[in-house]
């Protein structure tokens, strides 16, 4: 068994939506995404500053922080993909992680010390983790395999959307009112409420591809019927070699807040503007999100999920070697845009297309998963290595281990596919 570079589908069975179009399901996760997003990343702009500046916190307790942002939801996000394979209706399965995520931004608002922020970051990531396979699974089957990367360049879009403008949101609220943290809380609440409504109303109950498209509101069978999963079909070599690889990479993947940090300490801006910088980037990713799908469908999907890592690697040398000026702060900002355009939407396009289909929420949480350990790993990591040699020393020596790793790891795939 070998793994194609083109990543071609492994099944035979007709997709749903065929054509040049995207499907409705895609583009309503797409809107239930953005919702989402501008609650999360409104909080999520001002997180960084607002914990080593306000609140006091040093660079080894912000990586722990940010180690529970980026990985905690790889606690839940393989028994997510497995309820949502067993009873092939993922969509309530993606409902109650929203939900949990806006429970969450309801305990910010009354979080107040180091403990309570943790115990609320951490219910709002092991939200995304339930939600984030179903919902890919539901986009996999929803489209045309031969237009997949297109298909969740255009959710991602949206989803960027969102995470625009949750930024934006933020430094409006805080320009206009001094300390105005508890006023950001409060307007997150409101659309992330708005986004699990979107959820619950208007996103049909798709199963993958073994049962028909049932929209909310129709008649259901009493019971929910259930589908043994075979761990065996998931855990076969092509996903393994690639969720291994992607693993890899990023444990080289430190987060955006300690980029903007760095950038932040050379002065290259003052720290009002530090929510804006999540606006750069959003915005680069909003733009290539669907171009950079196309070039994965048309030149392989594996390349450009690897080679992707490249611009990642140029944002850590512009934050070690800026020296305070505005164009190595936006060539960074607007680096990390094009990191998250070529690899977020990609990894689950590859896992989705790499198992059969009755496993492939499955799948793609287990590829999703070895990721975001990793980025745990990696930011709490990053963390102690910040507090022992300082920002810029940091930031080199994860830029050269992953220039090194990235071709290693394509030829790894390579050889794989041979």
């Amino acid at each position: 068994m070998y793994l194609s570079l083109s990543d071609r589908p492994t099944t035979s069975a007709e997709p749903r939506q065929t054509g040049g179009r995207v499907s409705r399901t895609v583009v309503t996760l797409g809107i239930v995404s953005l919702l989402t997003d501008i609650s999360s990343e409104s909080v999520s702009a001002i997180l960084p500053l607002y914990l080593t500046a306000v609140v006091g916190l040093s660079p080894v307790a912000y990586g722990l922080i940010d180690g529970l942002y980026q990985g905690v939801s790889s606690l839940v996000r393989i028994a997510a993909g497995w309820a949502a394979d067993r009873t092939d209706r993922p969509q309530p399965v993606a409902l109650a992680g929203y939900a949990m995520s806006a429970v969450a931004r309801l305990g910010l608002i009354f979080a107040g010390g180091f403990g309570t922020i943790s115990a609320a970051i951490s219910l709002d990531r092991i939200g995304k983790g339930v939600r984030t396979a179903p919902r890919d699974a539901m986009i996999a089957a929803s489209s045309d395999p031969a237009r997949l990367g297109r298909s969740f360049g255009v959710h991602r879009a949206l989803d960027t959307v969102g995470a625009t403008l949750g930024p934006v949101l933020a430094f409006v609220i805080l320009w206009r009112i001094t300390d105005g943290y508890d006023t950001v809380l409060v307007v997150s609440l409101g659309f992330a409420v708005l986004g699990v409504a979107t959820m619950a109303c208007f996103v049909p109950f798709r199963t993958g591809a073994r049962t028909p498209l049932v929209e909310p509101g129709e008649r259901r069978r009493a019971g929910v019927e259930t589908t043994t999963v075979r761990w065996r079909a998931t855990l076969n070599p092509r996903l393994l070699r690639v969720t291994g690889v992607a693993g890899v990479l990023a444990l080289l993947t430190v987060g955006d807040g300690f980029v903007y940090l760095a950038l932040l300490e050379t002065g290259g801006f003052a720290a009002q503007w530090f929510p804006v910088l999540y606006v750069g980037t959003n915005l680069a990713f909003l733009a290539l999100a669907v171009p950079m799908g196309r070039l994965a469908d048309r030149v392989g999907r594996v390349q450009v999920l690897v080679l992707g890592h490249l611009p990642l690697a140029a944002a850590y040398l512009c934050a070690a070697t800026g020296s305070g000026a505005l164009w190595t702060t936006c060539a960074a900002v607007l680096l990390l845009g094009v990191f998250y355009a070529a690899t977020d939407g990609t990894l689950a396009a590859v896992a989705g297309q790499l198992v059969p289909e009755t496993v492939r929420a499955s799948g793609i949480a287990t590829a999703q998963t070895a990721v975001a350990l990793a980025r745990l790993v990696a930011a709490t990591g990053f963390g102690l290595l910040w507090y022992a040699v300082g920002p810029r020393v940091a930031m080199l020596a994860v830029c050269a281990v992953l220039l090194a790793a990235i071709p290693a790891g394509l030829a790894v795939l390579r050889r794989a596919a041979r």
